[in-house]
């Protein structure tokens, strides 16, 4: 697929024409299969359309120079996928099992992977397929395992812009017991808030801060940068465990950065800002600066209200390991 600029449709609304699946039953998981991708038979009782019992993972593979594809840190999708499934009482898959059904897709639509600065989005999702309303309290015995394939292209090709975002400090993104699981609840949840703040606000996104708590957006995790160090969230259950994050964190030490893990609130941040920059991270962007924050009727502008140079150079860093322009010292990267 050429990457023309007037080919450049919204981010995952492009599919390959196949996909993989694999359906659970009886206590074990069938064969998985490529197959043309097409709308999958669905009770209407299906546990999944009732009790939400959903979950998935997304990342990318990369077309290097050489013709090769490379995926980027599947292991530690996979691993994180298994966790979500184990936390909604889902049937676990294999790591290897799912990871043989992506590169299997792989392999069939090799063509339609996009050359850099494009890739190709792996999206595998697992679904409780069990038929009974009355499983309200009961997780789902059934379920299917799909992995969708989308050709994407450079998320900032129109030119990165700033973000505007609104602080919310109240609302929280999804219940906090969840918010490490990767489902599609935790972003309805959000959708609400974020919608609200668009209308009112005029801003890309939530920033939820519940009780001054700076916490994630709906969907991307929040650095604040400035010139040799980053300080964002530390891990718990109330918010998703990016690999993007890990990613970006992991190299900025090598870059020099010293880089803190702990919790900040909301005054702090507006502090920050003033001289430093703020961003989100996530599969899709990488690293998307943030220009301007708006709190209760107040604008504070980020650094001087345009994308920081620390965020061009984080996400340049990592964006030249997954093309592989530069060398991945980490071992990342998986052949496929």
């Amino acid at each position: 697929m050429s990457a023309t600029a007037a080919q450049h449709p919204p981010f995952g609304s492009v599919f390959a024409d196949v996909m993989a699946i694999a359906w659970y039953r009886d206590g074990q998981w069938g064969p998985s299969s490529v197959v043309p991708l097409a709308p999958i038979p669905l009770h209407p009782a299906a546990h999944v359309l009732h009790y939400a019992s959903e979950c998935f993972e997304g990342f990318k593979a990369y077309r290097w120079a050489d013709d090769r594809i490379h995926l980027f840190r599947m292991d530690r999708h996979l691993a994180r996928f298994r966790q979500s499934a184990e936390s909604l009482v889902l049937p676990v898959p294999e790591a290897r099992f799912v990871g043989d059904m992506v590169t299997a897709l792989i392999e069939r639509c090799h063509a339609v992977v996009p050359e850099a600065p494009g890739a190709l989005y792996l999206r595998p999702a697992l679904i409780g397929t069990t038929a009974n309303i009355g499983a309200a309290a009961a997780p789902s015995t059934e379920a299917c395992l799909m992995v969708l394939a989308s050709p994407v292209w450079d998320y900032f090709s129109g030119g990165a812009k700033p973000l505007k975002i609104w602080v919310e400090e109240h609302a929280t993104r999804c219940a906090s017991h969840l918010g490490c699981t990767k489902t599609g609840g935790n972003y309805a949840a959000a959708l609400g808030p974020t919608m609200a703040a668009r209308r009112a606000h005029q801003v890309d996104q939530v920033l939820f801060c519940p009780g001054g708590d700076v916490q994630e957006t709906g969907a991307a995790n929040f650095l604040l940068i400035r010139e040799g160090h980053i300080l964002t969230r530390h891990l718990d259950r109330s918010f998703l465990h990016g690999v993007t994050r890990d990613s970006l964190l992991t190299m900025a030490g090598d870059l020099g950065y010293r880089v803190e893990e702990r919790a900040f609130s909301v005054d702090e941040m507006v502090q920050w800002v003033k001289t430093g920059e703020a961003a989100l991270s996530g599969t899709a962007a990488v690293l998307a600066g943030v220009g301007s924050l708006q709190r209760a009727g107040e604008t504070i502008t980020v650094g001087d209200g345009q994308v920081g140079v620390h965020t061009q150079r984080l996400r340049s860093a990592l964006v030249e390991i997954q093309q592989g322009r530069a060398p991945d010292r980490h071992g990342w990267l998986q052949t496929v």
